[in-house]
């Protein structure tokens, strides 16, 4: 494995709430990372609204639309910082401020 999985506990907590069929999707996202796959649109996208070097996985499931934003540029890490369940095309401003918090959390 190229990279290890280190996960933010508030984003690990989101992720085991949200459906199977949405955990799966996201940890076949997530092992793709690991083996230091660059992922792109449907599946991801980047993120610079919450920092440079962000990018969010998107998966939809059949009880709406997940993110989970994740940083790269800690070498040998994938940082899993941040995941909720999407109701609206755009995504909030409040998920944004959250995610630039635990990436800072994450990152000292």
């Amino acid at each position: 494995m190229k990279n290890e999985v280190e996960w933010n506990p508030k984003a690990l907590q989101a992720v085991q709430e949200f459906p199977i069929e949405v955990k799966r999707e996201l940890g076949y996202l997530i092992y793709r990372l690991q083996l230091g796959e660059k992922l792109n649109m449907p599946f991801s996208r980047s993120m610079p609204s919450v920092s440079k070097g962000s990018h969010e996985l998107r998966v939809k499931g059949a009880d709406g639309i997940f993110r989970a934003f994740y940083f790269l540029k800690v070498e040998g890490k994938v940082l899993i910082f941040h995941a909720f369940q999407k109701k609206t095309q755009k995504t909030p401003k409040k998920e944004i401020e959250l995610g630039k918090s635990y990436l800072k959390e994450m990152l000292k």
